[in-house]
């Protein structure tokens, strides 16, 4: 059960695909970020996740999902320092492939959702870092327990969805956190301290 539960706390994306580069050029889509729409945007939550990884004994690296993601964002190019940015990221929405598992890491061992149901990430500070990525500093609020975290973002492209029919934005993003700063050292050192998180969103324009 031991083993189970290691391989569980880090397992739940080891079966997802690796993703191909946005080709250049997609129709309809503009990877000008000067060219984006200012305004308010939801992230479609059926197209923004979270990838985690995490060290294995030294032997892997295993990799998890995270689902059901609720984040706003305001954003003018004309005045990127006054972009918003607020996530919501359920635990609950976390899964492995053993249903066991899944319950073992709702409890205090783990995340203790009855606790800490969810993590939360405000944007401080923006700043680009190049033709088409930022870096994004905020505070990120996990297990109870809040620190300043940086995300490396890139702006994919922007256009008309051709299935929602929305205006659409697409990002791609990056950070690692410690987890014991979070004050969630179980298993550790076998299971590694540092994590990375691999961020993908599309936003919806509302207005």
């Amino acid at each position: 059960m031991r083993r189970r539960v290691l391989a569980g706390f880090l397992l739940p994306l080891l079966l997802l695909p690796a993703l191909p580069a946005l080709p250049q050029g997609v129709p309809g889509m503009n990877r000008d970020p000067m060219a984006i729409r200012a305004g308010r945007y939801r992230l479609d939550s059926t197209h923004g996740r979270i990838t985690w990884a995490v060290n294995h004994f030294g032997l892997s690296i295993y990799r998890g999902q995270i689902t059901g993601i609720e984040a706003r964002l305001v954003l003018d190019p004309a005045n990127i320092a006054g972009t918003v940015l607020e996530v919501t990221v359920p635990i609950d929405g976390l899964r492995t492939s053993d249903a066991d598992l899944d319950r073992h890491l709702r409890t205090p061992d783990f995340f203790d959702l009855s606790r800490f149901p969810q993590a939360r990430f405000v944007a401080e500070k923006v700043e680009r870092t190049g033709d088409r990525g930022a870096r994004v500093h905020g505070r990120l609020t996990l297990h109870g327990v809040t620190k300043p975290v940086t995300l490396r973002v890139a702006f994919n492209a922007a256009g008309v969805h051709p299935v929602s029919r929305l205006y659409t934005l697409g990002f791609d993003g990056k950070a690692t956190i410690r987890r014991s700063e979070f004050g969630m050292t179980g298993y550790l050192p076998a299971v590694g301290d540092e994590v990375s998180l691999e961020l993908e969103g599309e936003f919806q324009l509302q207005e």
